[in-house]
């Protein structure tokens, strides 16, 4: 895991502890969380318009 170790967790963990206070960490979790999923999100969707240009382009040439 990119060469770091349990040890090196614990201590960023420690300094943003310190930084941040104990009040301010469910926030911070709860936003890197909400971003983590809207990326998802946006990912998946990306995915599906690449894989599906073709459906899109048919229903254009229906209507026309």
């Amino acid at each position: 895991m990119f060469g770091i170790g349990m040890p090196e967790l614990i201590i960023i963990l420690i300094i943003i502890l310190v930084i941040f206070g104990a009040g301010k960490l469910p926030e911070i979790g709860s936003g890197i969380g909400k971003g983590i999923k809207n990326f998802k999100k946006a990912t998946h969707e990306a995915k599906n318009e690449i894989e599906e240009p073709e459906e899109g382009e048919e229903k254009q040439e229906d209507k026309a």
